[in-house]
């Protein structure tokens, strides 16, 4: 059995207890990881704080800081495979996809090391004559990112990147659910020369751990990535330390396909949607919301798509789908499919869990025209598909509103028109046109509503991890008359 450590002040150590992961494709435990506690969350905090204010880091150029980026992407991209295959074995996620994801993992560090030394402040054209006034852009502080276990290198890395590149130090909590691969990433943190206190990577449960991060007064700011519930809780905590917080929440994204799209290509899409990663994220395209006049085909390319997909063990290159993450997970998708064939849905394919003993649930399609079904409503973020239809443009943009999320959404239409129409009035922060599931280091990402606040990647992500300083310098020789002098 594996088993794994902490990393606080460049140190590798650990914690105060420990706990047990589960290997998702079998449901026994391969691995021992460290359980943080109050005691640990603090010295990480406060290692973060020292490292901001005092040593190398804080004397170090932008440049240079880049620099230390470069290094750390170059070795994520070294030890790509050797992360997959951690990600694999505590997620179930197939090796085919952490592979794949986390080579590109490196290209957002890189991003940010690019942007480290092009924060830039302003010169302000004030409206006094004596006056020279500018703006610095300064690190916001220690920032906590808290990060799931689902695609954790590439959540983590659009809150560690620009928070590195603004100059911030960090405390990361990996979950408990499956923590290997960002603890295993701590190791190439400390090789790539980050100064101690710079990053810290911690995981563990609730109040001890998470709950006892989001509310340390010495946190600046709060970059989360999870569920509505948990981010209400980690907003109420903020009110202890009045950390800023960014929020990139759940999703119950729209699918909308129109009569005249490429009904093949928008399938193939659909599948990569809901079903790669055992539909466990947060872009998931959950709701497919299709014109009635194509639905019945529709809905056969995308059956015999389904029934198609290779279910296996995911070490394997060839598995297509494999386990969910947690028992847990897998027994409320059942629970929620259960209650929704009760209340009328139809199920074109799957409705079950899978063969062996691990936490499997074979692809699902639900067709949910006319009925009130759960599957439609609830985020499941499991491999079930809910299936609307619509007549009209007018129709189809209720449907895809009718959500309080609004992370994501795909249009597949041939009419631009249409496509244009459709953008401006769907409620989401992502509009995918034709494709789906497509991301960039250079391309903004979050929500609307329920789905969170705050944009992770891109420029904008860098600098809401920095403060604005307003700096007035008087260029007169004159002295400054007494104000209590009437002249």
């Amino acid at each position: 059995m594996q088993s794994f450590q902490q990393y606080i002040d460049g140190t590798f150590e650990d914690g105060a207890a420990r706990f047990d992961s589960i290997d998702p494709a079998t449901g026994s435990v391969w691995a021992a990881m460290p359980e943080a506690r109050e005691d640990d969350v603090d010295r990480a905090v406060k290692a973060a704080q020292r490292a901001l204010w005092n040593g190398a880091w804080p004397a170090m150029t932008a440049t240079a800081r880049g620099k230390l980026l470069y290094r750390l992407a170059d070795l994520v991209e070294a030890n790509a495979r050797t992360l997959a295959e951690l990600e694999t074995r505590d997620t179930g996620k197939i090796i085919r996809e952490t592979s794949a994801q986390i080579a590109y993992v490196a290209d957002y560090y890189r991003y940010y090391a690019g942007l480290a030394d092009k924060i830039e402040g302003a010169t302000l054209a004030i409206d006094k004559a004596d006056m020279d006034v500018w703006t610095r852009r300064e690190p916001i502080g220690v920032v906590a990112a808290v990060v799931p276990w689902n695609s954790q290198l590439f959540l983590s890395a659009v809150k560690i990147g620009p928070a590195l590149a603004a100059g911030c130090t960090l405390v990361v909590k990996a979950s408990e659910e499956a923590p290997a691969p960002l603890l295993e990433f701590a190791r190439l943190v400390h090789e790539a020369g980050f100064p101690a206190g710079v990053v810290n990577i911690l995981t563990g449960f609730g109040p001890a751990c998470g709950s006892a991060l989001t509310r340390h007064p010495g946190v600046d700011h709060i970059a989360f990535t999870g569920g509505p519930a948990t981010a209400a809780a980690v907003v109420r905590n903020s009110a202890e330390n009045l950390a800023t917080t960014s929020l990139e929440l759940g999703g119950k994204s729209p699918f909308i396909v129109f009569a005249d799209a490429d009904l093949d290509s928008a399938a193939n899409a659909q599948v990569a949607g809901i079903f790669a990663a055992t539909g466990q994220s947060c872009v998931a395209g959950s709701r497919l919301i299709v014109e009635a006049s194509v639905k019945d085909r529709f809905l056969a390319i995308l059956k015999a798509k389904a029934e198609a997909i290779r279910i296996g063990a995911p070490l394997d290159m060839a598995t297509e789908v494999g386990p969910l993450c947690t028992r847990r997970q897998r027994d409320h998708i059942a629970a929620v499919v259960a209650v929704s064939l009760e209340a009328g849905a139809k199920l074109v394919t799957g409705g079950r869990a899978g063969e062996g003993g691990g936490f499997y649930y074979v692809p699902t399609i639900l067709d949910c025209d006319g009925v009130s079904a759960a599957s439609v409503e609830t985020e499941l973020f499991g491999p079930v598909l809910s299936v609307l239809s619509f007549t009209s443009e007018e129709e189809a943009v209720r449907l895809a509103n009718a959500t309080p999320y609004g992370l994501a959404s795909g249009v597949f239409t041939r009419d631009l028109a249409r496509a244009h129409r459709m953008i401006k009035r769907i409620r989401a922060g992502i509009v995918w046109v034709n494709t789906y599931r497509a991301v960039s280091p250079i391309a903004p990402f979050g929500g609307y509503g329920q789905s969170g606040q705050g944009r992770e990647g891109g420029l904008a992500a860098a600098l809401d991890y920095t403060k604005t300083k307003t700096v007035w310098l008087r260029t007169s020789d004159d002295p400054i008359p007494d104000p209590f002098v009437m002249r």
